[in-house]
């Protein structure tokens, strides 16, 4: 079962961790790079960037129009393999970590 106040506080951590690590972006990708099929946009985006703009908008959208989650998924295990070629992305884990947690 999800927990919503658990999902709603690791994304609040996750955006505050992705500013605090100057991740987070002003300018949005191209709506050529939003519209990728593959997973995680791995052909058109980094992984902060599919965070930002794909997963977090996806989970305050489905939030705010009771819309059912999908629960039992997990993405930290696609963020650890992607810290092996970017370490920065190690900082992020935890907070990653705490979304999964939540679904569950």
């Amino acid at each position: 079962m999800i927990d919503y106040t658990k999902l709603i506080d690791a994304l609040e951590q996750l955006e505050d961790k992705m500013i605090e690590l100057t991740f987070w972006e002003a300018q949005a990708p191209s709506a050529e790079a939003l519209a990728s099929n593959q997973p995680f946009s791995v052909d058109t985006l980094s992984p902060t960037q599919w965070l930002q703009w794909v997963f977090m908008p996806k989970m305050r959208s489905l939030m705010a129009s009771d819309c059912e989650m999908p629960g039992g998924f997990e993405i930290s295990p696609y963020f650890e393999q992607a810290s092996v070629r970017d370490t920065s992305l190690n900082d992020l884990l935890l907070a990653i970590k705490r979304i999964d947690d939540a679904v569950k």
